[in-house]
């Protein structure tokens, strides 16, 4: 693995191993339909309500937040790191055999298309808690939305049924 967690506080990071990282059907979907939303702690139900939310909040701890199935986010406590809002940024090597930390990190992390995950997130308007989506004022993503669908169907993760 390359990259390491820049905490500030490391009491308040949580252990994040290979192993949390599902299938993205396995997750949930936001309503709007852009991302999928885990909460490795088990608190899905507030993790949902943000994700779902019109007018933004802030995520509960051990909210995990994917687009791609190589690319990750997950929230740890308040005081972890100010500058990212407790997130962690995680690049991951998927296969049918599971998943596998590539990359993490907070300000560091380059994703698979070159863009650094932090630099797009930070522009999102301070009601998103750094999440990016339709009118959440990041930039828009270097490929389109079908091509996004297409790679969230492609989870090789997933159990295929034939």
């Amino acid at each position: 693995m390359i990259g390491h967690s820049n905490s500030q506080d490391a009491d308040k990071q949580l252990s994040v191993t290979d192993d949390l990282f599902k299938c993205l059907t396995e997750m949930t979907k936001s309503s709007a339909g852009e991302f999928f939303v885990d909460n490795i702690l088990g608190n899905l139900q507030a993790t949902v309500a943000v994700a779902n939310s019109e007018s933004g909040g802030s995520y509960p701890v051990g909210s995990l937040i994917s687009l791609i199935p190589s690319e990750v986010m997950i929230k740890h406590e308040a005081g972890w790191n100010e500058l990212t809002n407790d997130w962690e940024f995680f690049e991951l090597t998927v296969s049918e055999q599971g998943s596998e930390i590539a990359l993490r990190g907070t300000t560091e992390v380059v994703n698979q298309f070159g863009g650094n995950c932090f630099g797009c997130h930070t522009l999102a308007r301070p009601e998103w808690d750094l999440i990016c989506g339709t009118g959440h004022g990041c930039a828009p993503l270097p490929i389109d939305r079908e091509t996004i669908a297409n790679i969230q169907n492609s989870d090789p993760r997933c159990i295929k049924e034939n």
